[in-house]
């Protein structure tokens, strides 16, 4: 649930002056910070802000197109690397028993080789 509109957006007061100082004397420099549950402002415009990632600071310029999102949005936590496919699968499976020439644990998966249920099993 978003915020109630009377309140108006959520700004750490810490980050808020930092950015007013910054825009009464016309300075540009880049603010780290670790509020990323703070909303992004008009004021913050222009401005780059090095937002935590629970990792490292990753500089974010701020545009217009962010005004009323959150600055967690664009510092992403979490890598993603893009799901396997059913080739990188299979090679997978199959450089281990490629590489040894040992038989695989269990044996075969008939049923006479033990790769069913187990005796009593969903009685």
């Amino acid at each position: 649930m978003g915020r109630s509109l009377k309140k108006g957006p959520f700004v750490d007061t810490s980050l808020l002056e930092k950015i007013e100082v910054m825009n009464r004397g016309a300075e540009k420099r880049v603010i780290k910070t670790w509020s990323r549950r703070s909303t992004v402002i008009p004021e913050f415009v222009g401005h780059t802000l090095a937002v935590h990632n629970g990792r490292k600071f990753i500089p974010v310029y701020v545009t217009e197109n962010m005004v009323g999102h959150k600055l967690g949005e664009f510092a992403p936590t979490r890598l993603f690397k893009g799901h396997t496919t059913k080739v990188a699968e299979r090679i997978a499976a199959a450089a281990p028993a490629a590489g040894g020439t040992a038989p695989a644990a269990g044996g075969g998966t008939g049923a006479g080789a033990g790769g069913g249920k187990p005796a009593g099993a969903g009685r």
